[in-house]
């Protein structure tokens, strides 16, 4: 989804009353779905996989709820998910350089 759009569509549904907890439920329900698509593409059957989530997006527990919701799976999360990227990278250069 468009970030301008989403903006735009968040901006009508503020000025038709609608409640704020509902657009935010909204929002983490999108990219809860958007994520689960991308997944299914690697593993279309989750049948006892683990699923993780890292990144700073991580961090939003409602996105989280979200996607395990969507998946019907648990998602964990790490204490400190918007580091695994980058300790990812540190290791992987770290083996090159052995």
């Amino acid at each position: 989804m468009c970030t301008v759009f989403a903006e735009s569509e968040v901006v009508s549904l503020i000025a038709e009353g609608a409640e704020v907890k509902e657009i935010v439920a909204g929002l983490n329900r999108a990219i809860a779905y958007r994520v689960a698509t991308l997944v299914k593409r690697v593993a279309p059957e989750l049948g006892g996989l683990k699923v993780a989530m890292s990144g700073g997006v991580a961090r939003n527990q409602g996105v989280v709820r979200a996607l395990a919701s969507t998946l019907k799976s648990e998602v964990s999360v790490p204490l400190k998910p918007d580091t695994i990227g980058a300790l990812g990278a540190a290791l992987f250069a770290r083996e090159r350089m052995l």
